[in-house]
C-alpha cells in the first residue's frame, strides 16, 4: 500500500496515540482511533512495512545508568579522515547519535559519558580524525518532542505578537 494512503486520518490518529503511549493494547489503540483490533493490527503492519513506523522503543534515563555527562561534538575532517572517522564512530558506545552536516562541520555527534575524564579521553581519541569542537549540555528544556501528525506545523507561520 502507498505510504500516503496509510497517512489518512486513521493512520495519523494511530501515530498520535502511539507517540503518547506505545504500550497500548491493539484493542485499546483501535478503540481510541475508531478501528477494529483486526484493522488496527493490519494498519500497523502496513505502516511498519512502508517504513512509517520503524519500531517501538523504551526511553531510559541516562543518568540512572551513570551517564552523567552529555555533550555535542562537531567534527571537521578532510580527505581520507572522513571515511576513517565514519568507520571509527560506529565503534564508540559513547556516540548516541551522529548527523552528517552541511556547512563548516562534517559531523555532529551526540555523546554521553560517565564523567568528564571519559569525555576528555574520547575527545583525545577523536583528534587523529579531525578537529573536534565540544559543547557540554547543561540542561535539555525540550527533549524527544512528538511529531505533529494530526496537522501542519504552524509555529513558524504565526506572526509574532507586537510589542508596545
Amino acid at each position: 500500500m502507498d505510504s500516503t494512503a496509510l497517512l489518512d486520518s486513521y493512520g495519523r490518529k494511530l501515530l498520535d496515540q502511539l507517540q503518547r503511549n506505545a504500550r497500548l493494547s491493539l484493542a485499546e489503540l483501535g478503540r481510541r482511533v475508531g478501528l477494529s483490533p483486526t484493522a488496527t493490527t493490519e494498519r500497523l503492519k502496513q505502516m511498519e512495512e512502508a517504513g512509517i513506523v520503524r519500531g517501538f522503543t523504551v526511553e531510559i534515563d541516562r543518568e540512572a545508568l551513570g551517564l552523567e555527562v552529555m555533550a555535542f561534538i562537531r567534527m571537521s575532517c578532510g580527505g581520507q579522515n572522513y571515511y576513517r572517522l565514519l568507520e571509527y564512530i560506529h565503534t564508540l558506545e559513547e556516540v548516541r547519535e551522529c548527523h552528517h552536516l552541511t556547512g563548516g562541520d562534517d559531523f555532529l555527534l551526540k555523546i554521553t559519558t560517565t564523567n568528564m575524564a571519559d569525555l576528555e579521553a574520547l575527545i583525545e581519541a577523536l583528534l587523529p580524525y579531525g578537529n573536534p569542537v565540544t559543547s557540554l549540555v547543561l540542561s535539555s528544556p525540550v527533549e524527544h518532542r512528538k511529531y505533529a501528525v494530526l496537522g501542519k506545523l504552524t509555529t513558524v507561520t504565526k506572526k509574532p505578537a507586537r510589542r508596545r
